[in-house]
């Protein structure tokens, strides 16, 4: 039984969700939201119509990021953060990072339905390419915002036509003029779609974020010899494909061994010519690796490229191994998380605590600012689908719980 009449608005969640679905909205169910895109700045200039209609001041800083600022009882009070991001995957779903923008937005319209000011500033975010889809590094407005990488380089990246972000963010109008730089706040919730099938598989309606995995990212370049497939005996090959093939599997026994809080993935494979006759003579593919644990991704990252190393110099082949980044495992503050916890109670949700196996801008958010995450079931665990599904009165229920955490904060007594 729910012990708050102060009540979010359900079905209005649902129909601004459902609308922002219709931006980018792919004939197979999902979205196509390719950040710093024309459908990007459609849906980014319906975000800032919606927060100035309820009255909200929307600032944009040098990398796109967007902030809609709700005033509290005492200005001198640091803000309270919350959001996600609105842009998608190629083939992306309609929930993954717009759920808790347009949560977020059914937070600040409840409140000025049920009249209620904060004694803190509220202030939700939709933050630039977080699935790093088009540019090829994810959570880039959080990481220029929170000092990870510079700007400079943030503006530098191109997408495959050799487009910069700086001339894209031109492009759609929304290189903004504040500085884009961490600035002081007093917490930052996100709310996202668990995007695993945890959640589902145990009849849970909240997952409570403890923190994030670490990760460590790579490209790999294999380069072999270009010749013809029918004419070129097995001594005289030299095949990046199945090199890769080899290194591809090594990356999946890596992470079995691991048990089930193993992550290893490759995701993208590009192989050159590509021609049905000839023998691959260049593979170039993306490898990653996850875990709770920063030892372990420590000693994965330590193990997997001599293991790569050692297949290639079997295969007679060269091997280019770049690591991107790694980011160590990050906990989240505990009295944020407490709040959410406590909020969940509240309303009588069942729960269970979880660590994030996806990256977020939560991550590096809370580098700078104490941070907690909210998570939903999504339907069958399955996220960057166009088939991703949630069911209304989940993304209710998520949306109350950031409710309850955000207002409990910025009333906060200090």
């Amino acid at each position: 039984m729910a012990q708050t009449n102060q009540r979010i608005d359900d079905k209005r969640l649902w129909d601004t969700l459902m609308g922002f679905a219709e931006i980018g909205a792919t004939p197979k169910g999902g979205v196509r939201r390719l950040t710093l895109t024309g459908v990007d700045r459609l849906g980014r200039d319906k975000f800032q119509a919606e927060c100035e209609a309820i009255g909200l001041t929307v600032r944009v800083d040098a990398i796109g990021n967007m902030f809609a600022r709700r005033p509290g009882r005492d200005p001198d009070r640091l803000p309270v953060l919350f959001g996600s991001h609105l842009d998608s995957q190629p083939s992306g779903g309609k929930f993954d990072g717009a759920l808790g923008v347009i949560a977020g937005l059914e937070v600040m319209r409840s409140l000025n339905d049920l009249g209620i000011v904060t004694e803190a500033p509220l202030e939700l975010i939709n933050w630039t390419d977080e699935e790093g889809s088009r540019f090829g590094h994810s959570l880039m407005g959080s990481g220029v915002w929170a000092g990870v990488f510079a700007l400079d380089k943030a503006y530098a990246l191109t997408d495959t036509e050799g487009v910069s972000v700086a001339t894209a963010l031109d492009g759609i109008g929304y290189r903004g003029p504040e500085p884009a730089g961490p600035f002081k706040a007093d917490a930052y919730f996100e709310l996202h779609i668990e995007q695993g099938p945890i959640l589902e598989r145990e009849g849970k309606q909240i997952g409570i974020a403890t923190g994030a995995q670490a990760q460590v990212w790579y490209d790999a370049a294999i380069f072999g010899q270009d010749s013809h497939a029918g004419t070129t005996p097995p001594s005289a090959r030299k095949d990046a494909l199945v090199c890769a093939a080899r290194i591809i599997d090594l990356v999946d026994r890596t992470m079995r061994a691991c048990g089930e809080d193993g992550r290893g993935t490759v995701g993208q494979l590009l192989v050159l010519p590509n021609s049905r006759n000839v023998i691959p003579g260049e593979v170039r593919f993306s490898v990653e690796f996850r875990h709770p644990s920063d030892a372990e991704v420590n000693r994965l990252d330590a193990e997997f490229p001599p293991a790569a190393q050692a297949i290639a110099d079997a295969c007679g082949v060269k091997l280019e191994l770049t690591e991107l980044f790694k980011i160590p495992a990050q906990p989240f503050d505990p009295d944020c998380v407490g709040l959410v916890r406590q909020g969940a109670a509240r309303m009588g949700y069942t729960t269970r605590d979880i660590v994030s196996g996806a990256g977020h801008d939560a991550v590096y958010v809370a580098r700078h600012v104490p941070t907690a995450m909210i998570f939903t079931p999504c339907k069958d665990g399955l996220s960057h689908n166009e088939a991703e599904s949630i069911e209304p009165e989940e993304a209710a229920a998520g949306c109350q719980v950031l409710f309850e955490a955000v207002v409990a904060r910025a009333n906060r007594r200090l």
